[in-house]
């Protein structure tokens, strides 16, 4: 037996902000001076990103103009956890409910009474009475719904979502799984000049991804059957990545030297998920891989010896997007099914995920058509 990701729907904010925009935001409220300031620019040209989505319209505004940092110099009174956390309370809900109806729009045949569990996922906010309640509520779903909250994850988490999706069917093989992955990434702008905070704050944008997950492939088109999931830990990488909660808002260490990590570990994560089962690495010509950065990027492709083609939806979604943490590789996922074609029927796709511990996550899945 086996699961099948039937359909995937994405949601973003409508501040749509190119990169040098940000930078700029970005260089006058650190208050760098000329030569830092061009080193920052510098950073931002070489992400491979284009443009970023936040729900806060300030990163495209002018000082004076904003609504939710300070309208002075150095941004003080620079923004509480309790305010970033207003909030994530104000966008969440809508931008979820968003990416919800794009996913079910795909499957008239799936209607919300039929779902039975629902699966949210963010590092990005919480709070209690949540985003699952809200979301029962606001969609209308049965008040008995199994729910299940997948917190402080990180870029990684949706593999955790799709595991307990797949427990959920296998259990239950008229179970309709609705996972919710939301990140507000942007209200957590950090105020600090060294290395680690000035690239994280180069990546990261808001978006919302919502899947349906099921025992049963879908009526028409395409859906991906879950065939094996795989995780290793790098505990040599716990510092380059890690996610904490501070008096001004989550705070993201994303050292440079995490690409370094996952170059030795990659080979072993793809070996140990394969090792289960009748693929090779050669056979895989499809490819989901959560675009942390792009020099992450670069480095599974040396290590596995990809080209840049077979990691275009990756490159697509970082440049489109940037890094919405666990949101993306969803995205990413979704851009595949766009582009499947009957010859690609019964194909593998392999996919991977990055997270604080250092975790490293790989999923096989293979493409079904009706």
């Amino acid at each position: 037996m086996t699961s099948y990701l039937c359909a995937i729907g994405t949601a973003t904010p409508p501040h749509r902000i190119p990169q040098p925009q940000i930078a700029t935001f970005m260089a006058e409220g650190l208050q760098l001076d000329a030569d830092d300031t061009r080193k920052l620019r510098a950073l931002y040209r070489v992400t491979g990103i284009a443009q970023r989505h936040s729900v806060l319209a300030d990163y495209g505004r002018a000082n004076g103009d904003f609504d939710f940092f300070p309208n002075t110099p150095d941004l003080e009174p620079f923004p509480t956890v309790g305010q970033r956390m207003g909030a994530y309370r104000q966008y969440a809900l809508p931008l979820s409910v968003e990416a919800v109806q794009n996913c079910l729009q795909q499957l008239p045949e799936v209607q919300l009474a039929d779902i039975t569990h629902l699966i949210t996922v963010s590092c990005t906010g919480m709070y209690a009475p949540g985003l699952d309640i809200e979301l029962v509520e606001k969609l209308g779903l049965s008040s008995s719904i199994r729910r299940t909250c997948v917190n402080f994850m990180g870029c990684y988490a949706a593999f955790n979502a799709l595991k307990l999706a797949q427990a959920f069917c296998l259990a239950d093989p008229k179970a309709k799984v609705l996972l919710v992955c939301t990140e507000l990434c942007t209200i957590h702008f950090q105020k600090n000049k060294e290395e680690d905070h000035l690239v994280s704050n180069a990546l990261f944008g808001d978006g919302s991804a919502a899947a349906l997950v099921q025992a049963q492939p879908t009526q028409s088109g395409y859906s991906l059957s879950l065939e094996a999931f795989h995780c290793e830990l790098e505990p040599d990488g716990r510092a380059d990545m890690a996610w904490h909660i501070n008096d001004f808002g989550f705070e993201m260490t994303l050292s440079s030297y995490v690409p370094r990590m996952i170059q030795k570990g990659i080979r072993q994560l793809t070996e140990g998920l394969l090792r289960k089962l009748p693929v090779k690495l050669q056979d895989i010509h499809a490819f989901a891989i959560h675009p942390g950065g792009r020099k992450i990027l670069e480095t599974i492709e040396q290590e596995l010896g990809m080209s840049k083609h077979d990691n275009r939806f990756a490159y697509q979604v970082l440049r489109d997007y940037g890094n919405m943490s666990s949101a993306t590789v969803l995205f990413v996922l979704r851009e595949l099914l766009a582009s499947l074609t009957p010859a690609e029927a019964g194909a593998p796709v392999l996919s991977f995920a990055f997270g604080p511990g250092l975790t490293l996550e790989a999923m096989l899945l293979q493409v079904h058509l009706a």
